[in-house]
């Protein structure tokens, strides 16, 4: 029934256009006047099809060598015996002069009798393997037996399915060739199966577009970029030039020190600009830009859906679109262009230590690319003041741990000190000197100076921000953006997704008839509350899910130690704390990584339920998902390792029991900062190493392998490779999928680096030096892996700078929790000027201990060997502040443990806000625009409005000398004189502005 309907539905449309009505799909661009020049074209402008003959049914089904339209033909790539007839291999027409400035892809339909030829050794299966080989999935269908009948009708059903899909393409192509766009098509390509529709945009269309879209151009007036003569600015320019050699060698022949005015384009004021080479003055990236912009604005209409590009891809009638790189970056023979500097100037390892292309890579992947680079690079730069202050904080730990008095006191045999079990039953009494290790370790990130690093790393945030804030301003102004406002930056994202498009049809052919015609149709709250009901739902049942991770690991913790203690294996129970610590770590990371992945797909599923209008929309809301889902996910172990563990534990005879037996955790006597330090340190590493480089580094490679294990393709890949065309090389690429995957790679490591430094000062340190690889892996993957983006243009980071701004306020109350709840530093500190007899700290171990009669142990959870150190245990000892057993309220919470908890929180308060007093102070104090960038724009304002006083005074004395010119003509002369006689006075034309 279903093929019978497929059968009449494509029977039908075929008779309509045989008939030469109006097809059943119409494509209509809005409106283009056909007696209008296209360079002429205003946006208010509708754009309809160019007229054409009708067409019969064997130009339907039939591959056409020409067409009616006289001004695109469609030529002939490929000769009868496969081999090019242009032999030119770059991003051109066959005719090897137009520039192909975008590429659509498609499948084509092949007859059965070739679908179903099938040959291990063939060309089709070689390119199959090929096709794999470069991380693409096949566009051809499984093949199956010949004989199968159900697969021959699902063959019939795929031709007519296919067929729909080349009547759209027509239809759609047409009303590109209406917008003066050039067409030439490409089916007997080297990819079986895969056709491409290249696009040329002529001189004509470039500029009447770039005028719609408000492009600024720079024009031929220059001017001489001054340096500001502040301290600061001296200090600046001192710096680049001390740092000259470690500068790209790009941009040569540009003088630094002078700019263009730059001027939003006009076919009317073409005579500002310098035209004297229309090949090179839209560049490629803005090109592609152009006919992007153009593609998204043309559509297909089937009743009342209107199909745009993005619905067409939806859709499969195209499968990929895209703009083409420059050229090849590799092999003797390749021409000079801009992805090959970008390879040699920034995607190689040999120049890690360089600037970046800031410039080039903005001209090449657009503002947007370009933004998120400076970012990472201004990011990795203030990394280096900062990771140098934490090793200093670190060897100042090592440096003094032979002088700190409590590890000293732990590390002294002559003070015996029996600790009550770590555990019911299994675990016994232990000597307080056996953590002496981890006591001397804890002060190499538990000292005087993590204080001082907290408070330096909270203003380096700031200092960071502001350092960012400037360097877009400069950026801003480079780049001529500083003009680029809310209305340009709408109109080039406000572009209605394919799936909202999708589901307003189908809203539509719901109504109701008698609903009035004219009323546009767009979803609404109550059509979205179910999928907002959703992600309400899962985000709190993955936030669940997380939280049941980190509770199963404390489980783990809990049991592992109990089987260690018992264990008859003396090397398990030399060392019980370091192996459940690092374990435990190293399972929390595998956690990590892998609900990562999980909640990336989900947020992703989230958004789309939710079906936003715009591109922009549906980014922010993902963003917001995943920040979300990641940012629980990675810190959870940590924020419980250092505010939670070791506060719900209980006193020995009352502790606290979860899940039945298993008892609460319990920091080691010098704290829990050593576990989260510990912890930090796993997960930067762990992440940094398996996500950002074993990902993107270890899997390519090891395709890259396994292909050159196959001996009998390397020399045939090789080959074909030489003879693919540009369109077909980019097509094996993998398409550009944003940029918000490696934003949020950073903002979780600026996370890392900000929010718990003060247990671990390394972490800056490891963070530049994994930025260091990140840039160049990041340079290389968009160089040689990827497509080449769209250009997209933004004048900031837009909302990663807010998440950036409320990690780092949120920092400072952390770091203060860290150092007044999870370190020592406020109990020493109160002992030393409170409880110590001399105002040192001896004597400050044995002040954080409390007593514990064993009679008072509840049944059932006294050791099983009490006797384990050789002799009678009476009291034990615990860390915790409370009363003797032999006081009138024994084991209640002592006046101690009150006056260091309001000095904890006093710190926090006072901390908190200092830190924060400081920052505002020098968020005020720096300006966020540099004082001779806001002269300079300043100053382009003042020479625009002397260029155009120019013109218009130039335009006024062309004006009177064409009058006066007139007027010297003699009415009266003989007939033989000529009426166009000129005045004895020579005519000059002053040049508008020059």
């Amino acid at each position: 029934m279903v093929f019978t309907d497929l059968q009449s539905f494509s029977t039908k449309r075929l008779n309509l256009r045989r008939k030469g009505s109006q097809p059943f799909s119409s494509c209509e661009h809005p409106g283009i006047p056909l007696q209008q020049d296209p360079t002429m074209m205003r946006r208010s402008d509708d754009y309809l099809p160019v007229p054409g003959g009708e067409k019969t049914l064997d130009r339907d089904f039939d591959r056409r060598k020409g067409t009616n339209n006289e001004s695109i033909p469609m030529k002939k790539n490929y000769a009868d015996d496969g081999s090019l007839l242009h032999q030119h291999l770059g991003p051109y027409f066959s005719d090897g002069r137009r520039r192909v400035d975008y590429v659509l892809a498609y499948n084509i339909q092949k007859p059965s009798s070739i679908r179903r030829r099938s040959s291990r050794f063939g060309d089709n299966n070689f390119f199959q393997q090929l096709r794999r080989s470069m991380s693409m999935r096949s566009s051809r269908a499984p093949l199956q037996p010949k004989e199968d009948p159900e697969f021959a009708a699902k063959e019939q059903r795929a031709d007519y399915h296919e067929d729909d899909k080349r009547f759209r393409r027509e239809e759609f192509e047409e009303n590109l060739r209406a917008t003066g766009l050039e067409l030439e098509k490409d089916e007997g390509s080297k990819i079986l199966g895969i056709g491409f529709l290249k696009i040329h945009a002529p001189w004509n269309v470039l500029c009447r577009e770039a005028e719609f879209m408000k492009l600024k151009m720079p024009t031929k007036k220059d001017y001489k970029v001054k340096h500001g003569s502040n301290l600061v600015e001296k200090i600046r320019f001192f710096i680049h030039k001390v740092t000259t050699p470690l500068h790209p060698k790009v941009d040569a022949n540009q003088p630094e020190s002078v700019k263009f005015l730059s001027h939003p384009f006009s076919r009317e004021k073409q005579h500002l600009f310098d035209l004297s080479d229309r090949d090179k003055f839209f560049d490629t990236k803005t090109r592609s830009s152009i006919v992007y912009e153009v593609l998204k604005r043309t559509r297909c209409t089937r009743e009342k859906y209107a199909m745009g590009i993005t619905s067409l891809l939806a859709n499969g009638v195209y499968t990929s679109a895209y703009p083409l790189h420059d050229g090849d970056i590799e092999g003797v023979d390749s021409e000079p262009n801009d992805r090959k500097l970008l390879y040699e100037e920034w995607a190689s390892y040999s120049v890690f230590y360089k600037y970046q292309p800031i410039g080039l890579v903005r001209k090449y992947f657009g503002e947007k690319v370009g933004l998120y680079f400076a970012w990472l690079g201004v990011y990795t730069q203030m990394l280096i003041p900062a990771a140098i202050v934490g090793v200093i904080v670190f060897l100042y730990g090592c440096a003094t741990v032979d002088d700190n008095i409590p590890s000293m006191e732990i590390c002294d045999p002559r003070n015996n000190i029996t600790m009550c079990p770590l555990c019911d039953r299994a675990c016994s009494y232990w000597k307080l000197v056996t953590a002496c290790g981890t006591a001397r370790a804890s002060h190499l990130f538990d000292n005087p100076a993590t204080v001082f690093f907290s408070i330096f790393m909270a203003l380096w945030a700031v200092l960071f921000m502001e350092h960012w804030k400037r360097r877009q301003m400069r950026l801003n102004y480079a780049w001529d953006l500083t003009g680029f406002g809310e209305e340009e930056e709408e109109e080039h994202k406000d572009h209605n997704r394919a799936e909202y498009e999708l589901r307003v049809m189908q809203k539509t052919t719901r109504q109701d008839q008698s609903a009035p015609m004219d009323e546009k149709v767009k979803l609404t709250c109550t059509d979205r509350m179910p999928a907002y009901l959703t992600t309400v739902v899962v985000m709190l049942f993955m936030v669940t899910v997380t939280f049941v991770m980190v509770f199963g690991v404390i489980l783990y913790r809990i049991s592992i130690k109990a089987a260690l203690h018992i264990s008859n294996y003396p090397a398990a129970r030399s060392n019980i704390r370091a192996t459940v610590k690092g374990t435990a770590a190293v399972i929390n990371l595998i956690i990590i990584i892998i609900l990562d992945e999980i909640y990336a797909i989900i947020a992703r599923w989230l958004t789309t339920l939710e079906v936003p209008k715009t591109d922009k929309s549906f980014e922010e809301r993902l963003i917001f998902k995943t920040f979300i889902l990641k940012f629980v996910n990675a810190f959870t172990p940590i924020v419980y390792l250092a505010f939670f563990r070791g506060r719900l534990v209980g006193r020995p005879g009352k502790y606290l029991y979860v899940v039945g037996s298993y008892r609460m955790e319990e920091c080691a006597h010098a704290g829990c900062l050593m576990e989260l330090c510990i912890q930090l340190c796993i997960t930067m590493l762990g992440k940094q190493l398996i996500q950002n480089n074993l990902f993107e580094i270890g899997v390519p490679k090891l395709k890259k392998l396994l292909r050159k294990r196959k001996s009998d393709m390397d020399s045939r890949e090789e080959e074909l490779n030489k003879t693919l065309q540009r369109h077909e090389k980019d097509h094996f690429l993998c398409p550009f999928a944003g940029i918000n995957s490696d934003y949020m790679e950073m903002i979780i490591q600026f996370g890392m680096v900000t929010l718990f430094v003060a247990s671990f000062p390394l972490a800056p340190l490891f963070a530049l030096l994994n930025n260091i690889i990140e840039i160049r892996l990041d340079a290389k993957k968009f160089v040689m892996e990827l497509r080449r983006p769209i250009a997209a243009k933004a004048k900031d980071i837009g909302i990663w700078y807010n998440l950036l701004r409320g990690l780092s306020k949120v920092a400072v109350i952390v770091n203060a929790f860290v150092i007044a709840f999870t370190s020592d530093f406020i109990p020493r500190l109160v002992y030393q000027y409170t409880y110590s007899p001399d105002g040192t700290l001896h004597g400050f171990v044995n002040h954080t201990l409390s007593y514990f009669n064993i009679s008072d142990f509840e049944p059932g959870t006294d050791p099983l060997q009490p006797k384990h150190l050789g002799y009678e245990v009476e009291i034990c000892r615990f860390k915790d502040y409370r009363e003797p057993p032999w006081s009138s309220s024994p084991y209640e919470l002592s006046k101690e443990f009150w006056a260091i908890l309001a000095v904890r929180l006093c710190f926090v308060i006072v901390f908190q806000n200092v830190v924060m007093l400081m920052s505002d102070f020098v968020d005020w104090l720096i300006p966020d625009i540099p004082k001779d960038i806001s002269l300079q724009i300043h100053k382009e304002k003042i020479l625009m409005v002397e260029l155009f006083m120019k013109e218009e005074q130039g335009k006024r004395i062309a004006a009177r000398d064409n009058h006066s010119q007139d007027n010297c003509v003699n009415p009266s002369s003989a007939p033989h004189q000529s009426p166009q006689q000129p005045c004895s006075r020579p005519f000059t034309h002053a040049r508008a502005g020059w």
